[in-house]
């Protein structure tokens, strides 16, 4: 059913994943809630870097369920890939939990919250937003190797700096997941984020010939 090439696109959206939501939660739970935002920033977006170094030549590296979504809508992944990418994604992202539960001995306390919370919703969304048109970007201009791993890493450290204002900054439903901060705020926001982000800089300021053919 699945050729090598198909297996590796799913593997590699598997273990890139699991690798960001393990970095994310070994540092955002090494340092105190003062400090936690800006190195989890630093270090997701670093991770993700590394990720797309090693691992976009052969799934694209999206490891994000928002990403392949905000992919979908600009017609860059078939709508059965996307489904695939995603649940290779979320599984990574539970993988993750349940290495760093192993790992520590312990069990990570559940944060998501019961209600959808509307300052999380726009700050998520924003940070989502910015992240998305960093990704666009890389694509529009067909950015590959060390300059496609800066301006996604650089872009979700942006993004995600911006999202800490209000809640942990994950934009990254798999990684929040990963977490266990899985809830409809943080699900529902960096979806509606990265869509956003990714078309209107698409629209905006991608070059002309990529227009055209869009």
């Amino acid at each position: 059913m699945f050729g090598k090439e198909k297996v590796s696109m799913v593997g590699a959206e598997f273990v890139g994943t699991f690798m960001l939501a393990t970095a994310v939660l070994v540092v955002s739970n090494m340092f105190g809630a003062g400090t936690a935002a800006w190195y989890t920033a630093v270090s997701a977006g670093a991770a993700l870097a590394l990720i797309v170094a090693k691992l976009g030549h052969v799934s694209g590296a999206h490891v994000n369920p928002a990403v392949t979504i905000g992919m979908w809508t600009l017609k860059k992944i078939p709508t059965t890939s996307a489904v695939v990418y995603i649940a290779s994604q979320l599984l990574g992202g539970a993988a993750a939990l349940a290495f760093y539960n192993y790992a520590t001995d312990a069990t990570l306390a559940a944060s998501g919250a019961a209600n959808f919370d509307w300052r999380v919703f726009w700050l998520e969304s924003a940070g989502a937003a910015v992240f998305g048109s960093g990704i666009a970007a890389a694509v529009s201009q067909k950015l590959e190797g060390v300059y496609a791993a800066f301006t996604i890493g650089a872009s979700l450290t942006a993004g995600a700096l911006i999202a800490s204002l209000a809640s942990a900054g994950f934009v990254n439903p798999a990684v929040a997941l990963g977490n266990n901060a899985w809830d409809r705020t943080l699900v529902i926001a960096p979806i509606v984020g990265m869509v956003v982000g990714m078309n209107i800089y698409m629209w905006l300021f991608a070059p002309a010939e990529k227009k055209r053919k869009r």
